[in-house]
């Protein structure tokens, strides 16, 4: 990989919408609107996940996409990266697609632009400095951030995970997407059924068409075969960015992850 002083920023776009309100598991936890507010080992988990893409080498400027600005103002530290124009706010749309998009037509010069989630309290700035660093020097339209299942295993033997099994084995995705270009950024249709594709394989079907899913769903292909197939589809070049991180995929979704998540930060800390 190139240096990363010689590689230029990309923007950044943190989904942090919440779909379900107070009624999210995870956000319910501490009686909060959204999940991505709640408090994760003393630290709001948005917060988190910001302060560690401003430490990164190659996030230029940050935009939230969630249902007001008074959410992030309503944290210091957000407020004050605001006031500085290296935070911005843009209003989240009525799914994934839409947010994405609206996002990128508010941006002055969006591209690159890599997508993010606000629940990714495990990212550091080191993950998302490999990630954007691959993108950047493979000159790809489409990125997407993977970890191999034997990486994950290797780290936590007895985690119970949900793996995209292909023929060259286990995957997980880490929530980190890029696009290059307006031709890229129209692959982002593929939210509009909500993402979660793993959980949820009948939107495989209709997101990415029915030979996809015949060779997903019985492991006729390689994750790089399946993003060849993708590329040919869409008419853009497509990029699995293998992620060598255990934590990457980790994300919190439920109240067992919310306790997952927290012990590794806590871990973490002890390690210092």
């Amino acid at each position: 990989m190139a240096d990363l002083d010689s590689l230029p920023k990309v923007n950044v776009l943190v989904l942090a919408a919440s779909r379900a309100g107070p009624d999210d598991a995870v956000a319910a936890l501490q009686g909060l609107s959204h999940k991505c507010l709640v408090e994760i080992d003393g630290e709001i988990m948005l917060k988190r996940v910001i302060r560690e893409l401003v430490s990164s080498q190659l996030a230029g400027n940050i935009y939230v996409s969630i249902e007001s600005e008074e959410l992030l103002r309503g944290v210091p530290y957000l407020s004050a990266l605001m006031d500085e124009g290296r935070l911005h706010f843009v209003p989240a749309g009525e799914n994934l697609f839409s947010s994405i998009v609206g996002a990128a037509d508010a941006i002055e010069s969006p591209y690159p632009l890599v997508v993010s989630t606000g629940d990714n309290a495990l990212h550091t700035a080191e993950m998302f400095d490999h990630f954007c660093g691959e993108v950047l020097t493979s000159n790809a339209d489409v990125a997407v951030a993977m970890t191999p299942a034997a990486t994950i295993l290797e780290a936590y033997p007895d985690g119970k995970r949900a793996f995209h099994e292909l023929k060259d084995g286990g995957w997980s995705s880490c929530n980190l997407y890029a696009a290059t270009s307006q031709q890229a950024l129209d692959t982002a249709s593929v939210f509009e059924t909500g993402g979660q594709f793993g959980k949820r394989p009948r939107r495989i079907m209709k997101a990415f068409g029915l030979p996809f899913m015949l060779m997903y769903k019985f492991r006729l292909a390689t994750i790089d075969q399946l993003a060849d197939y993708l590329a040919r589809r869409w008419k853009v070049s497509v990029k699995i960015v293998r992620m060598p991180y255990a934590d990457a995929p980790i994300d919190v979704d439920n109240p067992g992850d919310f306790e997952r998540t927290e012990a590794i930060l806590i871990a973490r800390r002890s390690e210092k």
